[in-house]
């Protein structure tokens, strides 16, 4: 019964972290995955990391107050893993939303069929290539294997280091706003300089709708500089992994 008791404690508490960082990443929480999909991945996983790892708690203390401290531990822990990735992950869309809005076409929103609500155009369809190009490469197994090492840096019951997953996640704010300007610094860079050259025709030619004219050009430039920079997501893809081994905080 004690045996018992360790192993169904130690199932919990990987099942915790793994719920947990499940839970807050992108790609996992969009609506358009069944919920009974959802809870069929996070046991599955539950069970192959469970089978690697030991539960270092006494049987007889299994079902005491240090067991539920040590769930919320795992939880935390979690949870910070979760964050770093989701944060990265949203950098995508935070660049998208720079471009949109040099665009004029941060008021164009369209169904979002991943979340279920509202958003900008050009922000689903980046995600959607960027999430294709991020399974077609292997994040899936980049994140699997990022978890396995959580429970070697990490064992299952130990206390998380909040100072090191404070600064995670603050580093990872840093670098999602950074990466952001850096992928929408060259589209936003030619819409000044569109702006620049109109500015000077609207004195050249006092009597010419600039304004008029500035609204399909500036769509029409910021269309063709997407469409020829989404080639160029393969090689942000490999550097959001690059990321992710230097900010998780393992």
């Amino acid at each position: 019964m004690d045996f018992l008791s360790g192993i169904v404690l130690g199932f919990a508490l990987v099942l915790t972290r793994v719920g947990a960082f499940f839970a807050v990443f992108p790609l996992f929480g969009w609506k358009v995955i069944p919920v009974r999909l959802k809870i069929a991945i996070i046991l599955v996983a539950a069970i192959f990391f469970g089978s690697q790892v030991q539960c270092p708690v006494r049987p007889r203390d299994a079902f005491g107050l240090q067991s539920v401290l040590m769930m919320i531990n795992e939880a935390i822990y979690g949870l910070g893993l979760g964050l770093v990735c989701a944060l990265l992950f949203q950098t995508i869309q935070v660049s998208a939303r720079i471009v949109e809005q040099e665009m004029g076409l941060s008021m164009a929103n369209v169904f979002d069929p991943f979340s279920g609500d509202q958003a900008e155009s050009l922000s689903v369809l980046s995600e959607t290539i960027f999430a294709l190009l991020f399974l077609a490469v292997g994040g899936h197994h980049v994140l699997l294997k990022l978890v396995q090492q959580s429970f070697v840096r990490y064992p299952v019951g130990s206390i998380p280091n909040l100072e090191r997953l404070t600064h995670g996640l603050i580093e990872t704010v840093n670098t999602m706003l950074l990466l952001g300007l850096q992928m929408a610094g060259p589209i936003v860079a030619v819409s000044l300089l569109t702006l620049v050259i109109l500015a000077v025709l609207a004195k050249i030619a006092p009597d010419a709708n600039v304004l008029f004219l500035s609204f399909p050009l500036r769509i029409g430039m910021g269309l063709i500089l997407v469409g020829l920079f989404f080639p160029f997501l393969q090689h942000f893809v490999k550097e959001f992994m690059n990321w992710l081994d230097k900010l998780l905080p393992l």
